[in-house]
């Protein structure tokens, strides 16, 4: 009889000075060397999210990958060494051993259907905009960086303001309202200890700056996020984010936000005098003039806070492209599911007609008049919105528990939001649509 202790301790040192290892049961034995190692992305996948992570870290450490678009749920193909193997390992993310022959085998597939691969070469320095003291769980892109185990940093209005996305090359928004409405929380969460620190915090920082008010504030912050995507970052945003920002944006060059800084109903042509040719993704949206109704604008199908209007989920769909003539969309796109569950957000959807004709829609509810997952480009960067808070929270509300990823190492929506993070790496010749 094998004694387990000494079986464990070679298991061990293998983890520290072999080769690679691999999942026997609930234990990690010897893997043969092999020159590369796919990391498959349809069911056979352990740890989905985690898999995403193993590719960004090859990358962070000089290593060349590529991304096997519409091949086994969009696989990565990864080098076989020794720390490569073990950091899969370590995090449960199934891999394959390959030798060059197999490689070769797999290239001829992915040249004769909608296949492709596409090189990742360099990864993103990643930044998230969210408050000092904002919770970790209350962010669906932080907990997946976290949980995926890829490095990212927090700036909020001081450091946009002074010019620090300059850093960064991929930028992450959530639930941030760039109208400096505080999200008309005060409607329902009036005198409630973390919304008074909320406008608090963000009437000092303002100050802080110079500004008027905190409208102007994040005005200015919403100009400085324009900018970075101009001149070649890459942008995600959810939630309110997505309809704030557009917002604030077509107010750039009016005094409404004046009234969002008092509180005071809006003019009735207020939305006659936005400016459409400024932002990102939306046009001709209709302004919620009343600052008794907890709604910004049109721009939400879901109307989430409005509960006459308010619409229930459904489910949305995923759009195939052309892997070989449209690799951004559909590197966005790549998952092991078609349809995936909706979810709400203070800004759940996007209705069709406010959309910007260029605008790629990425997914959407069948025969729904709103859109769920965007895309489009600006200047010599990018823009992707995803509406809703959480996919694994269909109906999050605030003070919910936090979501527990671990038991979510699948998720599709999930996947949509890693999908992002990791499409900056790829070669830059590949990126032209």
């Amino acid at each position: 009889m094998i004694d387990r202790r000494h079986f464990l301790g070679a298991v061990g040192g293998a983890l520290l000075a072999g080769p690679g290892v691999r999942r026997l049961g609930d234990l990690w034995v010897p893997h043969p060397a092999a020159a590369w190692l796919l990391i498959p992305m349809d069911d056979q996948q352990q740890d989905h999210l985690k898999a995403y992570g193993v590719t960004f870290r090859v990358l962070e450490r000089g290593g060349k990958a590529e991304w096997f678009l519409n091949y086994r749920g969009g696989s990565f193909l990864v080098p076989g060494d020794g720390g490569t193997q073990r950091d899969a390992a370590l995090a449960g993310v199934t891999t394959i051993p390959l030798g060059e022959g197999e490689v070769v085998n797999i290239r001829a597939q992915l040249q004769q259907g909608n296949m492709d691969a596409v090189p990742l070469e360099k990864p993103p320095k990643v930044a998230v905009y969210a408050p000092p003291n904002a919770s970790p769980w209350d962010d669906a892109v932080t907990m997946a960086l976290n949980y995926a185990g890829i490095e990212f940093k927090k700036v909020w209005d001081a450091e946009v303001a002074r010019k620090g996305l300059t850093d960064y090359d991929w930028l992450h928004l959530h639930h941030e309202d760039f109208t400096g409405q505080y999200s008309k929380f005060y409607l329902n969460y009036a005198g409630t200890p973390w919304l008074t620190d909320m406008v608090n915090r963000n009437q000092a920082v303002a100050k802080q700056l110079g500004f008027p008010n905190v409208p102007a504030c994040k005005q200015a912050v919403a100009e400085e996020i324009r900018a970075f995507v101009e001149r070649g970052g890459f942008l995600f945003a959810m939630c309110t984010a997505t309809e704030t920002l557009e917002l604030a944006l077509a107010a750039h060059d009016t005094d409404i936000a004046a009234s969002y800084a008092d509180g005071t109903p809006m003019a009735p042509d207020a939305t006659r005098r936005l400016d459409w040719g400024h932002t990102l993704a939306f046009q001709d949206a209709q302004l919620e003039l009343s600052p008794n109704i907890p709604a910004f604008s049109d721009i939400d199908g879901h109307q989430v806070n409005s509960l006459d209007r308010r619409q229930q989920l459904g489910a949305f769909k995923l759009f195939g492209f052309s892997a070989k003539i449209d690799p951004v969309p559909t590197m966005l796109v790549q998952n092991h599911r078609e349809v995936i569950p909706d979810f709400y957000g203070l800004t759940t959807s996007f209705t069709k007609r406010t959309l910007k004709p260029a605008v790629t829609v990425l997914a959407e509810e069948p025969g729904a008049p709103w859109t769920k997952y965007i895309h489009g480009e600006l200047g010599q960067g990018t823009w992707t919105f995803y509406g809703g808070h959480d996919p694994e929270d269909p109906q999050h509300q605030i003070g919910d528990p936090p979501t527990d990823l671990s038991l979510h190492p699948h998720s599709p929506g999930y996947r949509l939001i890693l999908n992002n993070v990791l499409f900056p790496a790829a070669k830059k010749k590949e990126l032209k649509t």
